[in-house]
Order: C-alpha cells, then sequence, then structure tokens
C-alpha cells in the first residue's frame, strides 16, 4: 500500500539534510478540521505529515500503516532465465540514509499518535529492512508494543540468486497509546469463536495479494507493487475495530484498508501523495459493497456486557435467599444468603472463593460451577446472570 510520498519526494517534504545531519522540516498548521467535520471515507491527496496535522487530535480508533520500507535496492534482480523481476524501485522507497529515514518514521508517527483516542491503535507492517527500526521509534515515542505478527506468505516470491533463505513473511507490530491504555478494542471472543474455538494466534497464513484482487495498470501490470491481500486488512479490522469505528491509514496506496473498512462498516480515512494511486483506489474502493447490518454489526462479549453481582440476583428474585445451590455433580451444595453469600458448613463468602475452596484450587468461576435446580434440573447460574442483563435492557429490575 506504500505509494509515492517517501524515499527522494518523501526526504525532501518530511526533513532536510544538512552539514550535521538531519533536521525536521516545519509543518503545516494543525486543526484545519473539525471532529464534527472528518473527512470520513475521503481520500486525501498529499504529504501524510501535513495532511495529519490538519486533522484533530483523538479523532481514530485504528491507524494501519504500510510505510515505505526502505528497500535499498541498488541493481535490477533478474530471474534464472534473465526476465526482471517487478520488484519496488520507485523513488519513494528510497532515502539518502539511515537517519533520513529514521527522522521520517519519527515524524509520521508522532502525527499519528496525537490523532489516536485514548483507546486506539496502531497496526505497522514492515519487512526486515525497516521494522526493527520501526519497532524502535515506536517505543522512543511511548507506544506500549502489544503484540508482533508474523505474516507468513503461503506463496512467496524466491530467492532469486540463491544467496539468502527465501525471505516468506512480514512483521506487523500493533501498539497501543501507551503502557497505562487498557480499553483498546480486542474483539478475543469473536476471532477465537471463528477459529474453532481456539485462540488466534500470532503467526497468520495468508497469501500474496493476486488474481482478481491484483490492481492492474492500462499495460496489464501491477498498479502497486506492494498491494497487500484483502485477507490482511480484513483480520486485522475484524480483530481491532468495531462497526462504525475511524480507521486512519496514512500510505493509502491502492486502497485495501479503505475497500475492507466499508466493506466492514468501518469509516476510513486515507492519505496517499500519489494522484495515479488516489484514482484507482476511489474506483476500487466506489465498487466495493457493504455488508448488511446484520453481518457487521458489533456483538457484544463478555468482557463488554454490564457486571451483574450475584447480589443482583438474589434481589431481582431470580434465586431465592434459603436456596441450595449444586456443582455439577451435585457432589458440594451451597446455602444462597440474603445479602449474595453463600455458605458451605462453616466457609461463607463469594460464589467464587467458596467455589475454590471446596475444590481446593486457588481461583474459580463461580458463575460457571455453581448450579440451580430449575424443574428438577440443573443449570448454571450463569443463565440467571444474562436473564438479570436482559431485564436490565427492558428495566424491568
Amino acid at each position: 500500500m506504500r505509494s509515492p510520498r517517501a524515499g527522494a519526494i518523501a526526504a525532501r517534504s518530511q526533513v532536510k539534510v544538512t552539514r550535521t545531519g538531519v533536521a525536521p522540516a516545519r509543518s503545516s498548521a494543525r486543526g484545519h478540521y473539525g471532529l464534527d467535520a472528518l473527512p470520513l471515507n475521503t481520500i486525501i491527496t498529499g504529504d501524510c505529515v501535513e495532511e495529519m496535522d490538519k486533522l484533530p487530535a483523538e479523532c481514530v480508533d485504528l491507524i494501519f500503516a504500510d510505510p515505505p520500507y526502505n528497500l535499498q535496492l541498488e541493481n535490477t534482480l533478474l530471474r534464472p532465465d534473465q526476465s526482471i523481476v517487478d520488484g519496488v524501485d520507485e523513488d519513494w522507497d528510497r532515502f539518502p540514509s539511515f537517519a533520513a529515514y529514521d527522522q521520517f518514521t519519527r515524524s509520521w508517527l508522532t502525527a499519528a499518535r496525537r490523532l489516536m483516542k485514548e483507546t486506539a491503535t496502531i497496526f505497522v507492517i514492515g519487512s526486515y529492512h525497516n521494522i526493527f527500526r520501526l519497532g524502535s521509534a515506536l517505543q522512543d515515542l511511548g507506544f506500549w508494543i502489544l503484540n508482533d505478527i508474523i505474516w507468513h506468505k503461503t506463496n512467496p516470491m524466491p530467492n532469486f540468486r540463491g544467496r539468502r533463505f527465501t525471505n516468506a513473511h512480514e512483521t506487523l507490530i500493533w501498539a497501543a497509546k501507551g503502557a497505562a491504555r487498557k480499553g483498546y478494542t480486542f474483539n478475543y471472543e469473536l476471532l477465537k469463536a471463528g477459529n474453532e474455538d481456539c485462540q488466534v494466534r500470532s503467526d497468520w497464513f495468508l497469501p500474496l495479494c493476486a488474481g482478481a484482487e491484483r490492481l492492474k495498470n492500462e499495460s496489464g501490470r501491477k498498479m502497486h507493487p506492494t498491494q497487500k491481500p484483502e485477507q490482511l486488512l480484513a483480520r486485522v479490522l475484524l480483530a481491532a475495530s468495531s462497526s462504525g469505528d475511524v480507521v486512519l491509514d496514512p500510505f493509502f496506496g491502492s486502497g485495501t484498508t479503505g475497500a475492507i473498512a466499508k466493506r466492514l462498516g468501518r469509516s476510513f480515512i486515507g492519505i496517499e501523495r500519489s494522484l495515479l494511486y488516489a484514482r484507482a483506489a476511489r474506483a476500487r474502493i466506489a465498487a466495493t459493497a457493504t455488508l448488511c447490518d446484520a453481518v457487521i454489526q458489533t456483538v457484544p462479549t463478555r468482557r463488554s456486557e454490564q457486571r451483574i453481582p450475584f447480589l443482583a440476583i438474589v434481589e431481582a428474585g431470580l434465586i431465592g435467599a434459603g436456596e441450595t445451590l449444586y456443582d455439577e455433580t451435585r457432589t458440594h451444595g451451597a446455602l444462597v444468603r440474603p445479602e449474595g453469600t453463600i455458605s458451605v458448613g462453616p466457609i461463607t463468602g463469594s460464589i467464587h472463593k467458596v467455589g475454590a475452596l471446596v475444590q481446593g484450587l486457588p481461583a474459580c468461576n463461580g458463575w460457571a460451577f455453581w448450579h440451580c435446580e430449575r424443574s428438577g434440573q440443573l443449570q448454571p447460574i450463569d443463565a440467571l446472570r444474562v436473564k438479570a442483563r436482559e431485564l436490565l435492557r427492558t428495566s424491568a429490575i
């Protein structure tokens, strides 16, 4: 998704090289847009830092950034049959020095961090050429790294010279705005449910962008050399955003982020220097359909649901004081008390504490361990908590 906004061009617009090193260039004034007038679902053409500086602080929920990799290619890559490899050789991927690249990185990361809500996160993708420099800059600027994710390419480009291992992966760094930011979106339960009830791992096996998904120019060649697969962006957005969220991509390129955001019911803001790429991205997004609300609406998770104490269950009359709770095998019985505690013999405490003590365990989820008897059948008391939430929503209690 990277495009002509870096390298020789971006180095001139983002930094100025002096005899003593690299100094930041002066950026435009902030606040061109207001929170009530964000350029949603728009591709802004221009320099990424200058355009981000025009946006109001804390206005986005998620950032996906695919910056220039600074591949440092010096010679044309040839296949064994001497045909030319269609790689990345544009000026936007060239920088005069590592210092210039680092300054560019810190400039756009600083601008991006200002735009993040306190609960926002950022994904940054790169290869071995730049990912370690990106990680260092993220930490230096106060971001808190949550994960590094390996995109394992199922169909990588071979190493034609045979002098190195085949480069079969790229790395994504997922970070929060800071160490104290705990309320960020992570759709853990939904991801797990879609993964055969197993936790989703940090190694993602996905193919390169190919086939009909790959945008082509009038001559039939790749429109953009580093177009990312839609599967990759779908997983990012499904993992770390909710329907209606605002997703920023400061290196918009061929528009994969915007197309997936539209499909999944998110809003996007794209920034792209190249008019050619921006035009192709607009056409691509215009042809993308949004999934129906029933499919993309945010589903509440256990962590996001209203907290219901056991006392509220007793007070609502869903379970009575003096009633006996049992474990699934009826090995243990506990007496419900009017203040919302339970007793087993001389032991009195919360449903969690008593459940742990009778099992000799350090902890217990009392909602799952204890059961009540209804119509001769045992059911977990968690079912009563679900009913209590529904009653609260309808203001019946």
